[in-house]
Parts: structure tokens; C-alpha cells; sequence
């Protein structure tokens, strides 16, 4: 069975296993070599606004390229943003295979407005969450999306949508080239 390795921006095991997910259903047929490994976003822990939290996914990216080895490089960025119709937090996902780059992002979840009031202050998501529905490191599980849902959805269901998603151009290369 033929190996693919493929580098994960992050530690969070919310983040590798949504990745180490993709590529099983993609490439059924080999041995899935999923590794997180620290890659700086160059942004705000807590990113604000779609610019940056693109850019904390792209920086991500860059950095395992330009320093490892791999078949596949990923990172997932979790931001959050005041839209025209309500706060609400997204993320922007970054596949590269060293040569080109694909861009996904997933839904937005809304955020009640006094939970970004907290991101404004300079808080974390993950922190305002565990602060508010008493639990410990949320975002390493379920995430705001598993506790504003009731656990219907999660941070690593937002993740892998779309992941799915952002892999089309490596499906179908000859039609975005």
C-alpha cells in the first residue's frame, strides 16, 4: 500500500484528524501519514476579520513547504468577524502540495454579539467558550460549534466539510490549471 504523508499546520488533534479524514476518503487505497506539526500563523491568536484569518491559514502552509517534507500540506484557521448581519466565526482552510494551493472555507457560525464583544477584547473563542459553558479546552473538542449546536455539528465537522471542498482542484487538475 502506497504512503501519502500529509503535514497538518497545528497540534490540535481537532485539526489533524479532520485532515488525517480527508485524505482516508480521498485516497482509500494508501496508508494516510498524518502528522500535526507547529507552523506560526503570523497573525492574532484570535483572528478578526477574513483577511487575516486567510492569511493565518496561508502563513501556516507556507511555512511547512518552505521547511518539511510532503505530499500534502494543510492548515485550518478559525477566525471570527461582524458582518453585516451579526457577528459569527468561520474558518479558512489552505491545501498545498508544494506546487499549487487550494482555498476553502467553511460555513459561519453566528456568535452572539456578546461573545465577540469578548473576541474584541482580545479574548480567544476557545476561552470565552470554556469561560461561559464551563468546560476545559474546548477547542481541542467540539469546539463553539459543538456548544452553540448542541453538539449536532463540531469544530472538526466545519473543518472537514471544508477540506472536502478545498480538494477539488487536486481532483480535477486539469480543469483549474
Amino acid at each position: 500500500m502506497a504512503a501519502i504523508k500529509v503535514l497538518v499546520g497545528s497540534k490540535n488533534p481537532v485539526k489533524i484528524n479532520a485532515a488525517r479524514q480527508i485524505f482516508t476518503q480521498y485516497y482509500p487505497d494508501h496508508d494516510i501519514q498524518c502528522e500535526g506539526l507547529h507552523a506560526p500563523s503570523g497573525v492574532a491568536d484570535q483572528p478578526l476579520g477574513e483577511p487575516d484569518t486567510l492569511l493565518g491559514a496561508q502563513n501556516r502552509v507556507h511555512h511547512l513547504v518552505e521547511h518539511h517534507s510532503a505530499d500534502y500540506y494543510c492548515a485550518m484557521e478559525g477566525g471570527a468577524h461582524q458582518f453585516t448581519y451579526g457577528p459569527a466565526t468561520f474558518a479558512f482552510v489552505v491545501i498545498s502540495d508544494g506546487e499549487k494551493e487550494s482555498v476553502g472555507r467553511s460555513a459561519n457560525l453566528p456568535l452572539p454579539q456578546r461573545i465577540y464583544d469578548a473576541l474584541l477584547g482580545g479574548e480567544e473563542l476557545g476561552h470565552v467558550m470554556d469561560r461561559m459553558f464551563d468546560t476545559d479546552n474546548i477547542k481541542q473538542k467540539g469546539g463553539a460549534i459543538g456548544l452553540l449546536t448542541n453538539h449536532l455539528a463540531t469544530r472538526e465537522s466545519a473543518y472537514t466539510q471544508a477540506l472536502l471542498l478545498a480538494m477539488a482542484p487536486f481532483n480535477h487538475a486539469e480543469l483549474y490549471s
